[in-house]
């Protein structure tokens, strides 16, 4: 009995102890690993630097980022999901790694399973854009041009699978529209051949488009999300012209592995959230035509999941698989 008393004091102090040290060095006591899935320079890797350089201020503490390309994200996000869930290994998700991917290849990975949201960043969306010699001035005069010349206008896009294969996929099955589909190794030779017009249309980010609608050499007919963009004021969104829910966007977010201790979860999402109420972060991110999007742990989960559903529907409709 004398025992068992003293066992149980003894447990009463460590736990005390261990409140204590708790209290002395709270979440986050020691810098956090971000990886970004891509090699260093380009957009992605402007948003991870951007958003975790004042994250870290409103956190005080430091955040080294690590580039880990290669796969399309399958190594950067097999890394992440393999870590330790304390909060210490973050990573930045994104369309690809969380979204398109997932619905055309077999990975080594459950994007939903896998990981636990942290939080979205933002982001930015596609815009409907064409060669500025042809003859449309409107989405309307776009998809009679289509209709009166079935199987002699074609589309180019970053590659097979990619957002901006699918999202002219999408386009296509919605409007009951018919294009031919040139995959290119990235987005900056299916401009050169959109803009010599040996293409007709892409769908491409904004980010990546905004150069080339500034000069002239394309015209944007609509873009994609629930509303216009501030870059692109006058041109409207696929939602009002008809296509209800057309919400394909490159978007931005945190994960980290799955089963992180909620109240970690609850300081990172805060903590980003005021991140991106920062005056001046909306401007730092206009760079890569994003804007800021906020959300709670949970609506960023269904978020994913529902981007997952929606690639992963129209990838079997259109038997668009990468393996």
């Amino acid at each position: 009995m004398e025992n068992t008393f003293k066992s149980l004091l003894i447990l009463a102090a460590l736990a005390v102890l261990s409140a204590s040290t708790s209290a002395q060095n709270p979440y986050p006591n020691k810098p956090i690993r971000y990886i970004v899935p891509v090699a260093a320079g380009g957009g992605s890797d402007t948003v991870g630097r951007t958003v975790t350089e004042r994250w870290g201020k409103v956190l005080n503490q430091t955040f080294v980022v690590d580039n880990q390309g290669g796969g399309g994200g399958v190594i950067a996000s097999q890394n992440t999901a393999k870590a330790a869930p304390d909060g210490y290994t973050l990573m930045q998700g994104y369309v690809a790694t969380h979204g398109t991917s997932p619905a055309t290849r077999k990975l080594p990975y459950d994007p939903i399973r896998d990981f636990t949201p942290i939080g979205m960043i933002g982001g930015t969306p596609n815009v409907l854009v064409v060669n500025s010699n042809l003859p449309v001035k409107t989405f309307k005069e776009f998809l009679a041009y289509l209709n009166a010349n079935r199987g002699h206008v074609s589309y180019g896009s970053a590659g097979q699978g990619s957002l901006t294969h699918l999202s002219m996929e999408l386009l296509k099955s919605q409007t009951n529209t018919f294009m031919v589909h040139i995959p290119y190794r990235g987005i900056a030779p299916s401009f050169t051949d959109l803009i010599g017009g040996q293409t007709q249309a892409m769908f491409p980010g904004l980010a990546a488009a905004m150069p080339h609608l500034r000069s002239g050499r394309i015209r944007a007919l609509a873009v994609t999300g629930r509303m216009r963009h501030p870059q692109l004021k006058d041109v409207p969104t696929l939602d009002e012209l008809g296509l209800k829910g057309f919400d394909a966007q490159q978007w931005y977010g945190v994960v980290g592995p799955a089963n992180m201790p909620p109240a970690v979860v609850k300081i990172l999402n805060e903590s980003l959230a005021k991140t991106l109420q920062a005056p001046d972060m909306r401007e730092k991110l206009a760079i890569e035509a994003i804007e800021p999007q906020a959300m709670t742990s949970e609506a960023f989960g269904t978020f994913m999941k529902e981007d997952v559903a929606r690639w992963t529907k129209l990838a079997k409709e259109k038997n668009i698989q990468l393996d």
